[in-house]
C-alpha cells in the first residue's frame, strides 16, 4: 500500500537533493527561499490528501522573477520541476510527492539555491476519535466523541471533520461508497449538531481529527442513529444564540375552550415570550447553560440536589415544596421539576437533561395536565 512503502523509503533517509530535471540553470545571486512549509487538504480518505499547499518567505529582490517548485515521489528519486509561480505559495492538487523544494530565479533565468525540504509523512496524523456516540433529535443529530486527538498533541490539534453516509437497515451496514458519504461540517468542539435531517431515515456517522498541517486520522468507529419526533430529545438553544428557539412550554393550556390542546405539548418558543415556562440563558462569564423560569407562575427546582437520575421515569411525583423563582444549571442526568400555577390551579411537569452542549440543552420532559395532581407522566409523541 502506498503508506506502508512511503514510510519503508522514509526510513531509508532523508539526506541528499537528488537531481534536478533541468541541468541549465544560471547562477544566481538570489538568496534561496526560506522556512518552506505546508498544509495538506483532507480528502476524506486517510493518507489520501486532496492536495498540498506549499508557502514560503517571499524574497525581497528587485531582481526576483519568479519561483520553482521540484518535487520528488522517493527520497532516492530525482528532483523533478512541478511548476513556478510568481507568488510564495504554491497549491498542488491530487495526491501530493513526498518531498518538495522551492528556489527563487531572477529576470535573467538565474536559480538560488534550494529551500529547506518539506517532507509529507503520513505518520504525524492524529490519533482516531476514540469513541463515537449520539442523541437522537428530531429532524437532527446530537453527535459527541471522545477528545483524544486533540488531548493527544494540543499544539497540533486543528480541527474534527464530521462525515455521514446512508445506513442500510436490512442488511445493518454503513454505505461507504465515495460518492455516498458527505461532509457534514467541521468542529474544534468534541460535539457536532446535524441537522436538516429526514425523519425515520437512518444514517450512518464519522469523525476524524485533523493536524494544522492538514494530516487527516483514522476515521473514528462508526456510528448510525434515526431522527425522530418525540418527546424525548428535545433541543433547545440559548437565548443568546437563537432567541427564535430558545424557549419551552410544556402544554398550551390557555385555550378558548378552557381545555389543554393536545397538539400543543411540548412547545419549543421563542424566549422572549412572557407565556412559556422556561428558557435557556448562556451565562458570558463560565459559558454555562441555565433554565430560567419565564412565567409568572411558574417556579422550579430539582428534583434531587445530590444526584443524577437514570431515566426520565425516575421521576414519579413532584415534591410539595422547594420551588423558586431562581434560574438553575443545566447540568447533564439531573432531574427538574417545574410548578406552574395559573388561574389559581397548579400544574406539574419535569425534564431530565439529557446533554448540554456549547450552545444549546437537550432534554426529556413529562407534563401532568391534571391540575393539582403531581404524579408525572411521560409523555410521548405529542400525545
Amino acid at each position: 500500500m502506498r503508506l506502508l512503502s512511503r514510510y519503508a523509503l522514509l526510513a531509508g533517509g532523508l539526506l541528499g537533493w537528488g537531481c534536478r530535471s533541468d541541468t541549465t540553470n544560471l547562477v544566481s545571486t538570489l538568496p534561496p527561499p526560506q522556512n518552506l512549509a505546508y498544509q495538506l487538504d483532507p480528502s476524506g480518505t486517510p493518507g489520501q490528501p486532496a492536495g498540498i499547499l506549499l508557502v514560503w518567505d517571499d524574497v525581497q529582490s528587485g531582481s526576483l522573477g519568479g519561483y520553482r517548485i521540484y518535487s520528488r515521489g522517493s527520497t532516492t528519486g530525482a528532483y523533478g520541476l512541478r511548476g513556478e509561480t510568481s507568488s510564495n505559495t504554491f497549491h498542488d492538487n491530487g495526491v501530493p510527492h513526498l518531498q518538495y523544494y522551492v528556489t527563487a530565479a531572477d529576470v535573467n533565468g538565474g536559480e538560488s539555491d534550494a529551500s529547506n525540504v518539506i517532507t509529507v509523512d503520513e505518520r504525524l496524523q492524529l490519533p482516531q476519535p476514540a469513541s463515537l456516540s449520539s442523541i437522537s433529535l428530531n429532524q437532527a443529530i446530537h453527535l459527541q466523541w471522545a477528545d483524544n486527538a486533540a488531548l493527544s498533541d494540543p499544539a497540533r490539534f486543528n480541527w474534527y471533520r464530521l462525515y455521514s453516509m446512508p445506513y442500510d437497515l436490512d442488511h445493518g451496514v454503513c454505505i461507504t461508497q465515495p460518492d455516498s458519504i458527505f461532509l457534514e461540517g467541521t468542529t474544534v468542539s468534541d460535539e457536532f449538531l446535524a441537522t436538516l435531517l429526514t425523519n425515520g431515515v437512518p444514517r450512518c456517522f464519522g469523525v476524524s481529527a485533523i493536524s494544522v498541517e492538514g494530516y487527516e486520522s483514522l476515521w473514528s468507529a462508526l456510528w448510525h442513529d434515526t431522527p425522530r419526533p418525540d418527546a424525548r430529545n428535545v433541543l433547545v438553544s440559548a437565548l443568546e444564540v437563537s432567541a427564535a428557539q430558545s424557549g419551552f412550554r410544556f402544554w398550551n393550556d390557555a385555550n378558548a375552550n378552557g381545555r389543554g390542546d393536545p397538539g400543543e405539548l411540548g412547545l419549543v418558543q421563542d424566549g422572549n415570550r412572557t407565556d412559556i415556562d422556561f428558557w435557556v440563558h448562556l451565562r458570558a462569564s463560565d459559558s454555562t447553560l441555565w433554565i430560567v423560569p419565564q412565567f409568572a407562575g411558574d417556579s422550579i427546582r430539582l428534583y434531587d440536589s445530590t444526584q443524577a437520575v437514570p431515566d426520565l421515569t425516575s421521576i414519579d411525583f413532584a415534591p410539595a415544596s422547594g420551588y423558586t423563582r431562581n434560574m438553575i444549571q443545566a447540568v447533564p442526568g439531573f432531574a427538574y421539576v417545574f410548578q406552574r400555577n395559573e388561574n389559581g390551579q397548579y400544574h406539574y411537569a419535569a425534564l431530565r437533561v439529557t446533554a448540554v452542549g456549547r450552545r444549546y440543552v437537550i432534554f426529556d420532559w413529562s407534563a401532568q395536565t391534571d391540575p393539582g395532581n403531581p404524579e408525572l407522566r411521560v409523555v410521548k409523541n405529542g400525545l
